[in-house]
C-alpha cells in the first residue's frame, strides 16, 4: 500500500489516517477554489504577460506550485463549472454549452457535487460569486447553490450586471441583494470573507469549503480608475487598459484573501487553488465585446476552440502544509481532478454509483506521475474549430473532426445524428515538444496516430452513449 505523508498525516488507499493520537477536524485542509471567468493562459505576470501585474498571484506561486499543464473540463463556462464541481465530464450532465437565462438546463439533482461530499465529511461550505449552473436562476424550478451542498451563496446567474462595476443582480441565499456598490471581484471576495471570519469565530476547529468564482475578465468588463490609469502607457488603447486592470484588481482581490487568511491562523494549512474556467474571449467576437483583450500565448485558440487555447489555463496551488515552496510542474492537471482529490483529503470517498472521469492529484504534490485511467477528452459540439473532438493522453494532443452540424448538445431531436457521427480527419501533435499544436505528426507518426485513433473512438462513444439527452423543448 502507497502511503504519502504531509505534515502530521498520511494518505492511503483514498482515507487520511491522522498520525497524531487523537482525531481533530482541524488537521484536514481547508479548501479554497478561486475561479476565474475567461482569464487566459497567459494572462498573468507568472505565465509570462508582458504588462499586467499580478504580485499576489506571483507571491502564491512562489510559495506554492505552478502548474504548466493545467486544464478545464470545457472550452466554454457552464459545461466547465459542472465539470468542475462533478468530477465528471459535463457532457455526461447535459451540460455542453453556456445556460442562457431561462433555459430548462440545469445541473440535475442526481449529480453529485464536491459542497456535498465535503458537507458529508464535516465541512462548512461557502459559495461566492457566478453560478452559471442552471437556466432558471433563484426558482425552486430547477437545483439551486444550497442544494448543490453550499451551506452560504452569494450569486449571481451569469454575469454580474450591468458590468463589473455596481452590480445589481445578486442573491444571498436565495434573496435578492439590490444594488451594490463597488467592484465585482472585491464584492465576491468581501463575501466570502465575511463568511469565513464568522464560520471561524463560531467554530475554529471546523475545516471549510470555499468556492470563490470571480466574473472577471469576462465582458462587459469595468475597472477601478486608478488601475486603469496605471495601464495607460503600456497599453495599446482605454479598452486594454481596463482589461489589463481587470485582472490586476482581481488579482489585488486573492491579496485580500492570503491576508485574511494569515490575520487568522489558517494559511498553513489551506489549500488555494487558483484557476480559470476557459481560455480568454476573442476580441469582437460579439459587437459588445470591445475589451476582450485576453492571451492564450503561447498556446492555439481561444475560448470555445477545443485547441490548447480553450482548454489549457493557469493553475496555481499554495498549501504551505503539503506543498514545498517554488514548485513548477508539468504534469497534466485537470479540474476533473478536484474531487477525487478532496475527497482524498477529507477523508471521505468520492461517489461509486457515478463514472467520473478525474482522478487524485495529489501525487503531484510529491514530484509524482498522475497514473490516469482514462484520457482527458472534449466533445464541444459548437466549437469554433473545425475538430470538435480532443484528447489528452500523456504527452500526446489528439483531434478529430466531427460528420455532424454543430449543436448546442443533445436533444430528444437530434440524438440519433448525434449518436451516429464519426471521428474523422485527425490531427496529431506531441505538446511537450510543440506547445502551439504547430507541427501536425498524423502523417511521419502512423503507429501513434494508429493507436490515439483507436483510444479516441473508443472514449468518445462510451461518452457519447453516457451523455445525458434533453427534451425537444430544450
Amino acid at each position: 500500500m502507497t502511503v504519502m505523508k504531509i505534515k502530521g498525516l498520511m494518505v492511503a488507499a483514498g482515507l487520511l489516517l491522522f498520525t497524531g493520537s487523537t482525531f481533530a477536524e482541524a488537521e484536514r485542509p481547508n479548501i479554497i477554489v478561486l475561479l476565474c471567468d475567461d482569464l487566459g493562459y497567459g494572462d498573468l505576470e507568472c505565465y509570462g504577460h508582458p504588462h499586467i501585474k499580478t504580485p499576489h498571484l506571483n507571491q502564491l506561486a512562489a510559495e506554492g506550485m505552478r502548474f504548466t499543464d493545467c486544464y478545464s473540463t470545457a472550452a466554454v463556462c457552464s459545461p466547465s463549472r459542472v465539470g468542475l464541481l462533478t468530477g465528471r465530464n459535463p457532457n455526461r450532465a447535459g451540460i455542453y454549452e453556456w445556460i442562457p437565462n431561462g433555459k430548462q438546463i440545469h445541473m440535475r439533482a442526481s449529480e453529485i457535487t464536491i459542497p456535498q461530499l465535503l458537507k458529508q465529511a464535516g465541512y462548512a461550505t461557502c459559495m461566492s460569486g457566478k453560478w452559471h449552473c442552471n437556466g432558471r436562476f433563484n426558482s425552486p424550478d430547477q437545483p439551486q447553490p444550497d442544494d448543490a451542498g453550499f451551506d452560504y451563496w452569494f450569486a449571481t446567474h451569469n454575469n454580474a450586471a450591468p458590468s463589473h462595476e455596481n452590480p445589481v443582480n445578486f442573491v444571498r441565499n436565495g434573496r435578492e441583494v439590490g444594488p451594490l456598490e463597488g467592484f465585482s471581484c472585491q464584492l465576491v471576495m468581501d463575501e466570502a470573507l465575511d463568511w469565513l471570519s464568522t464560520h471561524y469565530k463560531q467554530h475554529p476547529k471546523q475545516p471549510f469549503f470555499m468556492y470563490v468564482t470571480f466574473h472577471e475578465p469576462h465582458e462587459p468588463v469595468a475597472s477601478p480608475r486608478d488601475l486603469v490609469d496605471a495601464y495607460q502607457e503600456t497599453a495599446r488603447n482605454e479598452d486594454e487598459a481596463q482589461y489589463f486592470a481587470n485582472v490586476a484588481n482581481m488579482d489585488a482581490a486573492v491579496g485580500k484573501l492570503m491576508a485574511r487568511l494569515n490575520a487568522l491562523d489558517l494559511d498553513e494549512n489551506t489549500l488555494v487553488l487558483f484557476t480559470s474556467d476557459n481560455g480568454p474571449e476573442e476580441l469582437l467576437r460579439f459587437e459588445h465585446e470591445t475589451r476582450s483583450y485576453g492571451r492564450a500565448t503561447p498556446l492555439r485558440g481561444m475560448k470555445v476552440w477545443t485547441t490548447e487555447g480553450g482548454v489549457r489555463v493557469p493553475g496555481i496551488m499554495r498549501w504551505p502544509a503539503g506543498i514545498k515552496p517554488g514548485e513548477v510542474s508539468d504534469e497534466t492537471v485537470s479540474a476533473l481532478d478536484f474531487l477525487p482529490t478532496f475527497c482524498e483529503l477529507a477523508g471521505t470517498a468520492p461517489p461509486t454509483d457515478l463514472e467520473l472521469d478525474g482522478t487524485s492529484f495529489l501525487p503531484v504534490l510529491e514530484n509524482k506521475t498522475i497514473v490516469r485511467e482514462k484520457p482527458l477528452l472534449w466533445i464541444y459540439y459548437h466549437a469554433i474549430n473545425e475538430r470538435r473532438v480532443a484528447m489528452r493522453d500523456g504527452d500526446w494532443k489528439i483531434l478529430a473532426k466531427l460528420s455532424i452540424d454543430k449543436y448546442r448538445g443533445i436533444t430528444s431531436e437530434n440524438e440519433e445524428r448525434v449518436k451516429a457521427a464519426t471521428l474523422s480527419d485527425f490531427q496529431l501533435f506531441n505538446l511537450s515538444e510543440d506547445i502551439g499544436e504547430a507541427n501536425d505528426l498524423s502523417q511521419s507518426h502512423p503507429e501513434k496516430l494508429e493507436e490515439l485513433t483507436t483510444l479516441l473512438e473508443a472514449q468518445y462513444q462510451e461518452l457519447v452513449q453516457d451523455s445525458y439527452v434533453w427534451g425537444s423543448e430544450s
